[in-house]
């Protein structure tokens, strides 16, 4: 579903659940962003509204301070999780989704209304979206560190991702579908809305693409880091999560180690004579990219993008904090 559809769905849910009326007028430039004016009750109020596919625990953070900077902001989204809602009237944040919920508390305006779900014939027919797969997401994750990359032949795409040729197209696809990927001309693609599709990597990274890389937990002591440093410069074993965080701001001081390797599980344990420990503060994971990687103090640190993933999918506020200076210095550019 496109950003037009999304809130022109959720305006015509809001018309069947009430006798309000809504206009709305999208960005010129960023489809992300509209204006929407509510005739409520014989006021009419106008909104700056953010139009995103769903929203998650993780970016309420983010919208809390664009609703500090505007009160009048509103979040419109396709889907938006029963939690997140909680959280949003919580901090008095104005949603509204494609199921006819919304809340709006605005001076003596006040209105809410929950519950509504999909209808189950429009739940039967929602698939999955390809690019969203843990295949899928291992080339998004490419196609973020390279954007010049969604020009590249699928066969060619395939090789440099490790993805089956068979898989290419569909995850293209799927990004077409979600309103990623838009045609530059008649032969070439290019990449669209990439803060978004960033936020959306995440969520499927951390729901669906970590969980099935963990190697093991294991007992973490300085010794580990010292034979990373002087044994594994060749990027058989890559830095990520808090202590890269902390090798490159020099800000955060890392709780959690976090390594990804594409070393035999044995082999990497050997080497860094690891014991494990299923409440140990190292995790190891599988390397699940190829060469890209950022080189600090002559280490190998996973690449930036990464490193901003895992700090945000953490619910350490320092760490999230850690997050925003790699974004603000490192990726905004990039995505914004």
């Amino acid at each position: 579903m496109n950003k037009r559809d999304i809130i022109y769905k959720a305006i015509d849910a809001l018309k069947v659940e009430t006798n309000f009326k809504a206009d709305y007028h999208l960005d010129n430039i960023n489809d992300d962003i509209a204006t929407i004016t509510f005739n409520l009750n014989e006021q009419q109020v106008k909104f700056q509204a953010e139009i995103r596919i769903e929203v998650k625990t993780y970016q309420i953070e983010a919208l809390e301070n664009k609703a500090r900077v505007n009160p009048n902001f509103i979040i419109i989204a396709e889907h938006i999780y029963p939690a997140v809602k909680n959280k949003l009237r919580e901090l008095g944040i104005a949603y509204m989704d494609t199921e006819g919920n919304i809340f709006i508390k605005h001076e003596k305006l006040f209105v809410l209304i929950q519950g509504n779900k999909k209808k189950d014939k429009e739940n039967k027919t929602v698939t999955t979206n390809r690019a969203f797969t843990k295949t899928g997401l291992k080339t998004v994750f490419y196609l973020l560190l390279n954007p010049n990359a969604i020009a590249y032949t699928y066969r060619t795409l395939a090789g440099v991702t490790n993805v089956a040729l068979g898989n290419v197209k569909h995850i293209i696809d799927g990004l077409k579908d979600a309103g990623y990927v838009l045609n530059k001309d008649e032969k070439k693609l290019m990449l669209t809305n990439k803060r978004e599709l960033l936020e959306r990597w995440i969520d499927g990274y951390k729901e669906t693409l970590k969980p099935s890389l963990e190697i093991g937990k294991y007992k973490h002591n300085e010794q580990i880091e010292k034979d990373i440093e002087y044994n594994f410069n060749d990027n058989q074993i890559t830095i990520g999560g808090e202590y890269a965080a902390e090798l490159v701001t020099e800000y955060l001081k890392a709780a959690q180690f976090t390594l990804y390797t594409d070393m035999p599980k044995l082999d990497t344990m050997r080497a860094l004579k690891l014991i494990p420990d299923n409440n140990g503060s190292l995790v190891i994971y599988k390397k699940f990219w190829k060469n890209e990687f950022f080189n600090i103090k002559n280490l190998n640190l996973a690449p930036l993008l990464l490193i901003y993933a895992d700090l945000m999918i953490t619910n350490d506020p320092r760490c999230k904090e850690t997050a925003l200076k790699i974004y603000n210095k490192y990726l905004k550019n990039e995505f914004e």
